[in-house]
């Protein structure tokens, strides 16, 4: 069965990585279900399933549904029919958390990654394969050329690592592009008293004309011209960290209530 363009699929087939992958998904918490997003011909899946760990898998592709269910022994049900980005997470398991896995399709990646930040109450850690420049920019530290706002929003709620470097040739067919394996681990999180509606604005804002100052790009947000004046909006968005973002934030907030 061919990859389709059109769901972004290339499937890996590089057994021993594939291997690696769920164990690492599993050593995070003998006790949590795994959700897998775009199982496709099962490279993953099949190590779900020897496991014996609580799993369920996310496709939207119908061919790979029926696929799956022809070539292994699941239940009615352990595959959800839907696009990822369309699911309820809070009822996959019934308001339990869980661990987010997957060699997530390319062309979706970096909205499954906001997905996941909006259910970060549920999603513990995240095991998922990327092209390789996204990777970076999710877990790239600020200062470097890579950070972006993408950066800051996945940050302030999970801290990652690359696990694995993947070549091309370990997928059918070879994506043109270097892939990462990435761990995101649930770690930060917003003050209380910080509006996420208005942090993702600051952020975005932010970022929106990186090469410019903060006193330029988010003049528009500002009411006290004084606040213009301090040491953060004298600095260009990648020279901010998460913490620097918060109290942006914070900042902003207090002058516009």
């Amino acid at each position: 069965m061919r990859a389709k363009k059109s769901y972004g699929q290339h499937f890996l087939i590089n057994e021993s990585l594939a291997g690696s992958i769920v164990q690492t998904a599993l050593d995070v918490d003998p006790d949590l279900p795994v959700l897998e997003v775009g199982p496709g011909k099962g490279v993953l899946t099949k190590y779900l399933i020897e496991s014996g760990r609580e799993w369920k898998a996310v496709e939207a592709d119908r061919d790979m549904i029926d696929y799956l269910y022809g070539n292994y022994d699941l239940n009615e049900g352990q595959i959800i029919p839907e696009d990822f980005l369309k699911v309820r997470l809070e009822d996959v398991f019934d308001k339990r958390p869980f661990i987010l896995l997957g060699n997530f399709p390319y062309n979706i990646s970096s909205q499954i990654v906001f997905k996941a930040m909006k259910y970060q109450d549920l999603i513990s850690d995240i095991i998922g394969m990327f092209q390789k420049e996204m990777a970076d920019r999710i877990i790239a530290p600020h200062g470097s050329k890579t950070y972006g706002a993408i950066s800051v929003l996945n940050q302030v709620f999970y801290t990652g690592k690359t696990i694995f470097k993947v070549s091309p040739g370990s997928f059918n067919p070879p994506p043109k592009v270097q892939s990462s394996v990435i761990h995101l681990k649930r770690q930060l999180s917003l003050p209380e008293r910080v509006q996420l509606s208005t942090f993702r604005t600051v952020v975005k804002g932010a970022f929106g004309q990186r090469r410019k100052m903060l006193r330029n790009t988010l003049k528009p947000f500002v009411k006290e011209k004084s606040l213009l004046e301090s040491e953060l909006f004298s600095k260009r968005p990648e020279q901010l960290s998460v913490e620097d973002f918060i109290q942006l934030t914070i900042d902003i907030q207090n002058q516009t209530e």
